[in-house]
């Protein structure tokens, strides 16, 4: 006769025993949360009864102590528990990561992510992982906020039911979103949908129309969507127009009484061709003993735009102007920045001004700040003010060419002084009028480039000494500066690692390593081979520059004050630039530090989004573009390395796509992580930041904005295509490579 097993309730067991086997096996599975289910199947239970003591058990247990209720029916050993509230990032397939506060990184897999999406602040449980990739792993418990609530993608309609695609892919899962909840919107529409809510049981959540941008693929809908996606505004508010339309223009007497009159002294504006917004403006008059007079003028935005008006607050929200492929985007009415306050040709304007004594050398001999009325005679060009400083003749051609001549001495100290030159390309678009790109065309940072930069550097860094630099041994008043910290200490390691390597090792103390030095390193590889990888090195160690009340300098710059006062039409920090000078020109007390403090940090976190909204439609483009060239063949070099493949830039257009690891064909790679770069082939070779290389375009993906490519040549080496699957390791067949 077969003995078969007894259940614990046969033998007689009560909470005694179930809680040495719930101890037990949860001492196995050190870490994990349970409930009376998984207990249940550990222990073989099947009958309802015992099942039902199991919970009565983990209940008591948590009463005593000794477990803790982690979330409703769910538990884990009091001695491994460890709660923590952070935000957590997603990935396509739904899995989470959060950064605690000391950089460590926990992994939470898709299945203990609990409705979590990209951007949610989540309280989690965290234990130690048995993954090899992550020390920490954790289950989130419950939702603490939502990181957003609107979200732009595509509707996707079924016989009874829609759907909503969003085009952020960290968000791995479809809205469902119910008929009265469409608002109009169809099969394929671009739509702005607002989160409603993720019920426990259900499997996606559910939203409601907003607004119908257009059909997807569609250019307007497009650029719309990229705004939305970075949580910008892309139409404005219609009270705000209104109350601008109010403002009058007119200079009064009272204006002219109260400023000094630059109508008369020869002036001009220098800008990009499809400018409209104007808000510097440059003056220029010989004076006695070999000096020039120039005057930087911007336009007095604040003369018109008061503290605690809507058009204040709609542009402190806003903090930027956002300039897309095909528009932009303006922080200020268009009433204000296209008109009113834009300097343009033959128009008096009202403008606050810093006005140099300057020698050919740059030298200032003396300087003045204050308000102004300007009338620009003339609006050029970058290229028209290029072509004068190349020999053209015109009116004003031969002022332009002095004040190229002082900028460049300037500039020229200035490196000299330590600011780091880095070597960046940008793009522009010829597009037709659809938005469709013809041409995608590199820009040029040449002398007309140069002229506006140095003399608006050195208007920003004027007027931020005027704050910083103590005097009569006072406090300095409480002031917005534009900081940029040093670089950061791993990556400039692994920066001055690859420098030994390639010939030019850094002989002084890294850990204090000054802006010329570094400038010097950055410089000495200007012309070599190894110049793309220590230029991207180089811009891959800084830190990012941004707005604060606390002055640490600007080490890209190597000044010790700076500041933005040249651009209110389109920063919002320029503008409380200006309200702050005028304060203390005025003799008024000074500012609350922590109200500009507070104004700092959102303005720096606008101006990122305004810059990835940026990129993201320059991305867009890009692809676009390159969808007419499915097959052909370009010259490029590689722009990036990772363990699944390298991107390429393309030499003639700046499109970058990626080669993907799993299909180059010619044998398996290694990712060597500290040195960039991907290392087998048959022959061997080693892919790495800045080899030349030729692609094929493979695939222009307009969804996710991104080019696939395949590799054709190596450093003038055609790739040999092999048998078997694209990048297999004959050893173990993965796919992908493996860091070195």
């Amino acid at each position: 006769m077969v003995k078969q097993k007894r259940t614990p309730s046969e033998h007689g067991a009560g909470k005694k025993y179930l809680s040495k086997k719930i101890l037990d096996y949860m001492a196995l599975h050190e870490g994990e949360t349970v409930d009376y289910k998984a207990i249940a199947r550990a222990l073989g239970i099947r009958d309802k009864s015992t099942q039902l003591l199991i919970g009565a058990t983990l209940q008591e247990l948590a009463d005593r102590g000794v477990l803790h209720m982690v979330a409703h029916g769910r538990y884990m050993h009091a001695a491994t528990a460890d709660y923590i509230e952070v935000d957590v990032r997603l990935n396509r397939r739904g899995d989470a990561v959060a950064t605690l506060d000391d950089g460590r990184e926990v992994f939470i897999p898709a299945e203990k992510a609990l409705h979590a999406l990209d951007g949610d602040t989540v309280r989690i449980a965290t234990y130690s992982s048995r993954r090899r990739y992550s020390a920490l792993e954790g289950e989130v418990l419950s939702i603490v906020k939502r990181g957003r609530l609107i979200y732009a993608g595509v509707i996707q309609m079924s016989r009874d039911a829609a759907f909503f695609v969003p085009d952020n892919r960290r968000i791995p899962v479809d809205f469902f979103i119910p008929m009265e909840e469409l608002h109009g919107a169809r099969q394929g529409d671009k739509v702005v949908v607002e989160f409603l809510s993720w019920p426990m049981n259900a499997k996606s959540p559910i939203a409601s129309v907003r607004d119908v941008l257009g059909k997807n693929g569609d250019n307007n809908a497009e650029m719309n969507a990229i705004l939305t996606e970075f949580e910008l505004p892309y139409v404005y508010p219609e009270e705000v127009t209104l109350e601008a339309e109010r403002l009058d223009g007119a200079i009064s007497d009272t204006d002219r009484a109260e400023r000094r009159d630059f109508t008369a002294v020869p002036t001009m504006t220098i800008d990009p061709d499809t400018a409209k917004d104007f808000d510097d403006a440059i003056s220029f008059q010989r004076l006695q003993d070999g000096l020039y007079e120039v005057g930087v003028h911007i336009a007095d935005v604040t003369h018109y735009v008061k503290p605690g008006s809507i058009i204040d607050a709609e542009a402190y929200n806003r903090a930027t102007s956002v300039y897309l492929v095909d528009r932009t985007v303006p922080m200020l009415p268009e009433r204000l920045c296209n008109g009113i306050c834009s300097l343009r040709p033959n128009e008096e304007k009202l403008t606050f001004s810093v006005v140099f004594n300057l020698d050919e050398q740059g030298n200032v001999a003396g300087q003045w700040v204050g308000r102004t009325i300007i009338k620009s005679a003339a609006r050029f060009t970058y290229d028209q003010a290029q072509s004068a400083i190349e020999g053209e003749e015109f009116p004003l051609s031969e002022p332009i060419r002095v004040l190229s001549g002082i900028a460049q001495a300037i500039r020229k100290r200035r490196f000299e002084n330590g600011a780091v030159d880095f070597v960046s390309e940008e793009v522009k678009f010829r597009l037709d009028g659809s938005g469709k790109p013809l041409e995608v065309i590199p820009q040029v940072n040449n002398e007309s480039h140069q002229l506006i930069e140095e003399f608006m550097l050195l208007a920003n860094r004027t007027v931020a000494e005027m704050f910083g630099v103590p005097r009569d041994g006072k406090e300095p008043r409480p002031f917005v500066y534009r900081v940029h910290d040093r670089p950061d200490e791993q990556k400039l390691a692994q920066f001055l690692n690859v420098m030994a390597v390639v010939g030019h090792p850094f002989q002084g103390d890294s850990e204090n390593i000054s802006s010329k030095q570094f400038s010097d390193l950055v410089r000495a590889v200007r012309g070599e081979k190894t110049q793309p990888l220590i230029d991207f090195l180089a811009v891959r160690s800084m830190a990012k520059a941004v707005y604060t009340t606390k002055n640490i300098g600007h080490y890209g710059l190597a000044f010790k004050y700076y500041t933005h006062f040249t651009s209110p039409i389109r920063r919002y920090p320029d503008m409380m630039v200006h309200r702050l000078l005028s304060e203390l020109l005025a003799g008024l007390p000074p500012a609350n530090r922590g109200a500009l403090e507070e104004r700092c940090v959102h303005s720096s976190e606008m101006e990122r989004l305004a810059a990835d909204a940026e990129r993201a439609s320059i991305k867009y483009k890009q692809v676009e573009y390159m969808a007419q060239f499915i097959g052909q063949q370009f010259e490029g070099i590689i722009s990036g390395v990772k363990d699944f493949g390298f991107y390429v830039e393309i030499d003639s257009n700046k499109c970058e796509g990626m080669v993907r690891l799993n299909d180059l064909t010619d044998g398996y790679y290694d990712y060597i992580e500290e040195e960039f770069s991907l290392v087998g082939g048959r022959p061997r070779r080693r892919l790495t930041v800045g080899d030349t290389v030729t692609i094929q375009v493979v695939k222009a993906d307009l969804e996710n904005k991104f080019l696939d490519f395949h590799l054709v040549a190596h450093q003038g080496k055609p790739i040999e295509s092999r048998e078997g699957r694209y990048g297999e390791n004959p050893r173990d067949s993965r796919p992908r490579g493996r860091k070195g």
